[in-house]
């Protein structure tokens, strides 16, 4: 597959500077970006649903791709376009088998042999992480770009690093090899997230144009 956008933010309500994240989507839509992941991880499921419900409305509206984190069940029920699972989450074998096609599905590794392996199992894109020292989550692996520059050659398909990435850095992680960042906070956070969205695409594609 092919990703509609080199940027792709994550919603997580703990990295979202107090605005809902129906906002939040708005916004970021507005500047440019065409695919978002839901990753709230403390909102029951009662108030989940309708969220990602309304979410995933909007996405479809705009033409952008909606993943849900985690949760292959909620991916299921508000027909998403797919989910992106952890380690520590349901297998990626079994989330595989889980979503029909076309629905998409997202795999985080840290190491090669995990991106591997979720290569094998049949990921349509590898996350990469983290690049960089970051506040989004707690307990992170510090893997660094080089990681990216290693597996590029064993992953056919699209390669997102994610991890602290900001506009200044994420030069490094281009000309390691990836397809995409991923931003939480970068954009959650930004007192202007959509302008923080069309700042990080302008980044990028200088970025891609300067690594060929």
């Amino acid at each position: 597959m092919t990703l509609p956008s080199p940027l792709y933010v994550i919603l997580d309500g703990q990295a979202s500077g107090g605005r809902r994240l129906d906002e939040l989507l708005d916004a970021v839509l507005a500047g440019g970006c065409r695919i978002v992941q839901l990753r709230e991880k403390t909102m029951p499921p009662a108030g989940l649903f309708p969220l990602a419900q309304g979410l995933r409305r909007r996405c479809r509206e705009a033409g952008a791709l909606f993943i849900v984190n985690d949760r292959v069940d909620l991916a299921l029920a508000v027909q998403a376009d797919g989910a992106h699972v952890g380690q520590d989450d349901l297998p990626a074998r079994e989330a595989r088998r889980l979503l029909p096609p076309p629905m998409i599905l997202g795999v985080s590794t840290h190491n090669q042999d995990q991106a591997r392996r979720a290569r094998d199992d049949g990921a349509d894109y590898v996350a990469v992480g983290s690049m960089f020292p970051t506040g989004s989550k707690v307990g992170f692996e510090l893997v660094g770009p080089e990681l990216v520059r290693r597996v590029r050659a064993d992953i056919p398909v699209p390669l997102v690093a994610i991890g602290g990435i900001t506009r200044d850095n994420l030069s490094q992680v281009m000309e390691a090899g990836a397809d995409a960042v991923a931003v939480i906070s970068a954009v959650g956070n930004a007192r202007d997230p959509a302008a923080a969205v069309r700042g990080f695409l302008e980044t990028i594609r200088s970025a891609q144009g300067g690594a060929r």
